[in-house]
């Protein structure tokens, strides 16, 4: 008796939007934004390019959709916690997916066509402040400092020069090493003795920030 032979499953998860949008944004932290196509994402779906565009519409699209990913994963400031320890949770949430996908930082607050974690994201926000007194002036106000401040720190640690105390100590002597003793005092006295301390790290500057900022905002929601 004869059989008939047949072909292997397919051992792949079937493509959908969510499996493209998964691939783009770890192709993105692993090797930046800017080398991404649909046909090299095409390639490590092992899918033929064409087949992408059944889930997405072209590359706007997708980076969307990426985004929209990246707002899911913020803490949102939900619930009966007050308003300055929902920012507070939100702001470090928000560092921390920055963070983890540095090629975003330019492109969270750009989208056109933003998808429904975005919008569900910039809602709670507003609503929790609105809930807390504060008026749509005060909204503005309070919304535009914390991001602004959430969006440049996180900007500024992606671009330092070092990570590490050791790193920092070999920057800072091929740094002052063209120029005369003590022609920097101030800066060579900072670096010195606070910088290259052990166990100094930047990213803990981000806190000490973020609370002056709620400071400020709980002095200006009470003098409205």
């Amino acid at each position: 008796m004869s059989t008939t032979a047949t072909k292997d499953e397919d051992p792949r998860p079937a493509l959908s939007r969510q499996r493209v949008v998964r691939a783009a944004i770890q192709h993105a932290d692993s090797a930046g934004l800017d080398g991404l196509t649909m046909r090299n994402l095409a390639g490590i779906l092992q899918v033929s390019p064409m087949s992408l565009y059944r889930h997405v519409s072209n590359r706007d699209d997708l980076v969307d959709a990426m985004i929209d990913v990246l707002f899911s994963e913020i803490a949102l400031p939900l619930g009966s916690a007050h308003w300055r320890t929902a920012m507070r949770d939100r702001a470090l949430s928000l560092r921390d997916v920055l963070a983890r996908h540095q090629w975003a930082i330019g492109l969270m607050e750009s989208r056109r066509r933003p998808g429904p974690a975005n919008l569900r994201h910039h809602d709670a926000v507003i609503g929790k402040l609105r809930s807390a007194g504060f008026d749509l002036e005060a909204v503005a106000h309070a919304y535009s400092v914390l991001d602004g401040y959430i969006y440049g720190f996180a900007l500024t640690r992606m671009t330092l020069p070092f990570d590490t105390t050791e790193e920092m100590t070999a920057m800072a002597q091929d740094m002052f090493e063209p120029f005369p003793v003590n022609d920097y005092p101030n800066l060579a006295e900072f670096v010195a003795d606070h910088v290259m301390k052990p166990g100094y790290d930047y990213r803990e500057e981000f806190e000490y920030g973020l609370d002056l900022i709620l400071n400020g905002l709980e002095a200006a929601r009470a003098g409205q």
